[in-house]
């Protein structure tokens, strides 16, 4: 890969991060040598995209001190309103079941390296959770946004982004049920591998089906199981 491609998917990755709520404003960057040691490219690499994030008002400098981010004005224009009750759970889902895995089906087709390493990442922290019977609903996100950014489409990206309180209130939603079963993280953790599988593999329809059955699984476990908590009262 050359230093120019390198330097896009870094580009790519630290826009994401930054856009998708990742960093507070004036929040520091890591160091240069850190970044390079964890995109595992050279500095001059980093410099590069630090440079572009600064032309497009992403992040300042501050001389001996290293890089800020800088959030105000640069966060998604979509302004999705909140999730009040299930009718609006049942909208929600319906939109992530339109976008999502088209999402997949472009990032099975398109990733690079380094974008396949951001999915991979999200998915390792998910695994550690899953081998301690948890949810981690940043992990959840961090991997669907990854998913986006794999897709090279910004729009996907930005999409995913502004729903990121909106699928943190689904992942509460279904928590929150007492009758909810430990099996379900693992379920969750298989269809999440599927769709890692499918992308690492480059095969688009088998990623956009994936991610469909994911969503629809997703879906379905948290109404019946909110149906049953019902008729058990």
């Amino acid at each position: 890969m050359s230093r120019r491609s390198l330097a896009d998917a870094v580009f790519d990755r630290l826009e994401v991060a930054i856009k998708s709520g990742a960093y507070q404003d004036d929040d520091r960057l890591p160091s240069e040598h850190e970044m390079a040691a964890e995109f595992d490219v050279s500095r001059p690499v980093v410099r590069e995209a630090l440079r572009r994030l600064r032309e497009k008002g992403l992040i300042y400098s501050r001389q001996g001190a290293g890089s800020f981010v800088r959030t105000r004005g640069v966060r998604s224009p979509l302004g999705f309103a909140p999730l009040e009750n299930v009718a609006d759970l049942m909208d929600f889902y319906e939109f992530r079941l339109t976008i999502e895995p088209a999402a997949a089906a472009l990032a099975a087709e398109r990733h690079d390296l380094a974008l396949l390493d951001g999915i991979a990442s999200a998915m390792g922290i998910m695994r550690y959770a899953a081998s301690r019977q948890a949810h981690r609903e940043d992990a959840d996100f961090q991997f669907h946004m990854a998913v986006a950014a794999a897709s090279g489409n910004g729009y996907f990206s930005t999409a995913v982004a502004a729903l990121r309180e909106h699928i943190a209130a689904g992942v509460r939603f279904h928590n929150s049920s007492p009758r909810r079963e430990v099996e379900d993280t693992g379920r969750d953790m298989e269809e999440h591998e599927q769709i890692f599988q499918a992308i690492r593999d480059r095969e688009p329809e088998r990623a956009r089906e994936a991610m469909q059955a994911h969503l629809l699984s997703l879906r379905d476990r948290m109404f019946e199981r909110r149906r049953s908590d019902l008729h058990t009262v």
